[in-house]
């Protein structure tokens, strides 16, 4: 993957999928807590009045000027779990977005969450 000098930086780009199908736009990049590394990202979907965001692991993800291409087709993003756009994901729905994509799961040190939002 590509990598800017701050995740946060990726934010307002297009996410696209593997075959260049817009999915949304990316809103906010989530962090594996056990490498500090860019892990997932919620991508805002929906009509303007029914926002959601949607998550997508960011693995095998490349990152152009103005878009994220992720390594999942916009179907199975689109049928991701998600929040609202003024919500954060609850440490116990952590491991259903793992299992949604077909990701091991593991929860963090003393069994804390594994994902922080950056």
């Amino acid at each position: 993957m590509m990598r800017a000098a701050d995740p946060r930086e990726w934010r307002g780009r297009d996410v696209v999928d593997e075959a260049g199908h817009r999915i949304g736009m990316l809103e906010a990049i989530y962090v594996d807590i056990a490498t500090d590394e860019p892990a997932m990202a919620t991508v805002r979907t929906g009509l303007p009045t029914r926002h959601r965001l949607r998550f997508v692991p960011l693995q095998d993800a490349t990152l152009g000027p103005d878009y994220l291409k992720v390594a999942y087709a916009k179907a199975l993003v689109q049928s991701a779990p998600s929040i609202g756009t003024d919500d954060i994901l609850p440490a116990e729905d952590e491991e259903a977005v793992f299992q949604h994509y077909g990701l091991p799961y593991e929860t963090g040190k003393d069994a804390v969450r594994r994902l922080a939002r950056r």
